[in-house]
């Protein structure tokens, strides 16, 4: 079993069994897909009572400064170090 999955040149043979399975499989998906009644579906958007924070809103967005610090790949004492110009 482990060894099917061991780098080797595949053959003529098994892309055309690969050419055919990959087949099956979108073929047996879109089947399913043609079988789904639209209507039933309903629509794609959620409604939401609060969807905007108001621009006078009291609450604050709070970063605790420790896990700030411990996400920080290059830091030096209260300074997070950013990459400077490696674009």
């Amino acid at each position: 079993m482990g060894s099917d999955f061991i780098f080797h040149s595949v053959s003529e043979k098994e892309r055309e069994e690969i050419r055919e399975q990959s087949k099956g499989i979108m073929n047996s998906f879109a089947k399913k897909l043609e079988a789904i009644d639209e209507s039933k579906l309903g629509e794609p958007e959620i409604d939401r009572d609060f969807f905007e924070r108001a621009e006078d809103s009291v609450k604050d967005c709070v970063i605790d400064r420790e896990i700030m610090f411990e996400n920080a790949p290059n830091k030096k004492g209260d300074f997070i170090l950013g990459e400077k110009k490696t674009w």
